[in-house]
């Protein structure tokens, strides 16, 4: 531990700061992920500060534990003067120095330099060093470089909500159906279009009408029909267009399949690994016939997996790196993979702030693009029955949009621009012109492609001398709301706000055509719930995962150091819903979460419409299954597997299994509670 003993002088005020670090030996640590103290450049100080040290957006700091005391030679806890006012400018002046003097050693205790500088970013101790808290406008120190100058507050400056632009499109027709031919009350609204729609009343357009406001009022509720439990975190999951098939990619490098043909009855029948992944896995992507799945991690590997279950080949590998080299530190990581709509095609996001389009057939990188100031986090086509159009999201705060005709000049065909901090994700409708994003800056905005800024408009304007200095840790810090402005050259639609985009790159999407009506957007947030909102930014509902996963069993994984504390929360259950898919054709969303006692595990949950919380049917709502379906025993925990077991022959043992375990399960820590 490294010391520094408090002064003898007792008008000394200054306080001393102790930091202790532990490693706990947790054997998942990525020992690359590790700082050498030699490799840091004295000179570097200034890039250790305001950029990115590491290539892990999703990372989480489980093997450090760090401590801060304060201690004050007078009785004053709050290190003042006695009568409430600030320590003088002279003593903030010695405790930055202190603190820059710890920063600037070789070694610091058991910490290293760049160690300090992220825990007082991710400890909000930034105003310390750097005079956060005082009220001058120009807060900028020669050490360090210049900081974003605070703005003067506007208490308008928040999107309006209800947007009137997101009302004109309601009304438009574009996303979804209007009734307002009756003033019955909603409870009797879906009793009577059921009857009018079995009796056939009306003409074809009412009917139409009809069909559409059922599939609207059909909104998930929180209670789950099923909650399925992984030993690690559950990074994305989504159905495929028709329904049949589900995905879960977890971060223990592996992919489960589901069929779910009928959606009130998942069947798991083949798990996929990515060999010798980095991290977790970051994406996946079906192709349009539903045959392919690729998925990635962060190298330049992609997986190319059949989903046929009679095929149990191991899984294709395609580079995408043109030099051949694999992995984040080799060749580049990818954070978003697509199929092109005719599905000969690949585009990925990379953490080289560039663009890949790679041809399947041939194996081949077409176009590596360096488009983006910053990572690039999320890519999508604007339809997926054509492979011209794509978008692109990064960290540097602007979505550019590529034709695929003419990526040949590198040059985007066009940008938008609004977010003020980076990119999380990108989701098309698919009719080639609305796009919806979301942000770190606790934002989701809706698009039209119409509105887009041309490359000439977007270089004269030059909107990133707004954002340069963005420099939000989404990963350990809490947005700060007073750092929060609208962009003056915003040329969104529609701006979304309620949901938290922290920790993990948070996605969100349009509600598909077939059981919504495509009436809404929604995206998964850091308090463990689904935002569920109308085109005018108002809620239509929120699905509140937390509660309904912590009544089922999981727990951190057995051997690990527990419990872990981010973010400075309580002990208990936390979860984070990282992702969700509505199914196109019935009233389910399948939330996929970072979950258990400090998200040590994952779980998907599935939540589905319903009138009333009384529950008469069998399996009883909520009921916990492990990642093949088999259910779990209250308070016995979650089945373990070993990893040699032959997929295959356990799915042929499915129909013959009386619902007990496979591999041997252990106990479970928390006692079971008899009702």
């Amino acid at each position: 531990m490294a010391d520094s003993r408090p002064s003898e002088d007792p008008d000394d005020h200054i306080e001393d700061y102790y930091v202790d670090a532990e490693d706990n030996g947790d054997e998942d640590h990525d020992s690359d992920y590790e700082d050498d103290d030699d490799d840091v450049d004295e000179d570097d100080m200034e890039h250790d500060i305001f950029e990115e040290v590491d290539e892990f957006h999703d990372a989480e700091e489980g093997n450090l534990q760090l401590l801060v005391e304060v201690e004050d030679d007078d009785d004053d806890e709050d290190a003042d003067n006695g009568d409430g006012t600030a320590l003088p400018d002279t003593e903030r002046t010695a405790v930055q120095q202190r603190l820059i003097d710890i920063i600037n050693s070789r070694r610091t205790g058991l910490l290293s330099r760049r160690q300090v500088l992220d825990f007082l970013r991710r400890s909000n101790l930034g105003h310390l060093v750097f005079g956060e808290g005082d009220d001058e406008d120009d807060d900028i120190d020669p050490r360090f470089g210049h900081r974003r100058r605070r703005r003067q507050l506007d208490p308008d400056r928040f999107p309006k909500v209800p947007s009137d632009e997101g009302r004109e499109l309601m009304n438009s027709g574009t996303f979804g159906a209007n009734d307002t031919r009756t003033p019955i009350r909603t409870k009797k609204l879906l009793a009577r279009w059921i009857i009018d729609r079995e009796m056939g009343i009306g003409n074809k357009a009412t009917r139409k009408v009809n069909q559409g406001m059922m599939a609207q009022s059909m909104i998930p509720s929180s209670d789950a029909e099923m909650v399925i439990n992984y030993g690690d975190n559950v990074y994305s999951g989504q159905f495929s267009d028709d329904g049949n098939f589900f995905f879960a990619c977890v971060k223990d490098m592996k992919v489960r399949m589901y069929d779910t043909s009928n959606p009130y009855n998942w069947r798991h029948y083949k798990t996929v690994p990515f060999t010798f992944g980095s991290w977790t896995l970051t994406d996946a992507s079906l192709s349009p016939n539903n045959k392919w799945l690729a998925y990635t991690s962060i190298q330049s590997n992609v997986c190319l997996a059949p989903t046929d279950p009679n095929d149990t080949g191991d899984p294709y590998m395609l580079s995408l790196s043109e030099n051949g080299r694999a992995g984040w530190r080799g060749g580049f990581g990818i954070f978003s993979i697509r199929f092109s709509g005719d599905g000969r095609e690949l585009v990925a996001g990379t953490n080289t702030n560039s663009i890949v389009v790679f041809d399947i057939e041939s194996r081949t990188v077409l176009h590596t693009i360096e488009g983006h100031d910053d990572d690039v986090n999320a890519v999508c086509f604007a339809d997926k029955s054509s492979p011209h159009i794509l978008y692109s999201g990064s960290d540097d705060t602007t979505i550019k949009v590529w034709d695929r005709r003419s990526m040949g000049d590198r040059r985007e065909a066009g940008a938008f621009v609004g977010h003020i901090e980076g990119l999380t994700y990108l989701d098309s409708k698919n009719d080639g012109r609305y796009l919806l994003s979301n942000g770190k800056d606790q934002s989701m905005k809706l698009w039209d492609l119409k509105m887009m800024y041309t490359t000439a408009q977007f270089e004269e304007m030059n909107p990133r001398r707004h954002t340069r200095y963005s420099e939000f840790d989404y990963r350990w810090g809490r947005f700060d709301e007073a750092d929060w402005f609208p962009h003056p050259n915003d040329n969104s639609v529609v701006t979304f706000r309620g949901h938290k985009v922290l920790r993990t790159l948070i996605r969100c999407h349009f509600s598909p055509p077939g059981s919504t009506d495509s009436r809404y957007v929604y995206s998964g947030s850091h308090d463990g719930k689904v935002y569920i909102y109308n085109m005018d930014a108002t809620i239509a509902g929120i699905i509140d995962v937390k509660m309904a996963t912590s009544r089922t069993s999981a727990l951190p994984r057995a051997g690990g150091n527990f419990p872990q504390f981010y973010n400075g929360e309580p002990p208990g259950w936390s979860t984070v819903v990282r992702d969700a898919s509505w199914h196109p054709t019935a009233p389910f969303i399948a939330a996929s979460s970072l979950n258990g006692w400090d998200s040590a595990m994952g779980t998907v949950s599935v939540h589905s419409y319903n009138e009333s919380s009384s529950d008469e049917g069998e399996p009883r709502m909520g009921t916990g299954f492990d990642e093949k379906l088999k259910p779990i025993d209250d308070g016995r925990g979650i089945a373990r597997y070993d990893s040699s077991e032959d997929d295959d022959d356990d799915d042929d043992d499915d129909d013959e299994d009386d619902g007990g375990y496979y591999g041997d399960p252990y106990q479970y820590l928390m006692p079971t509670v008899d009702d």
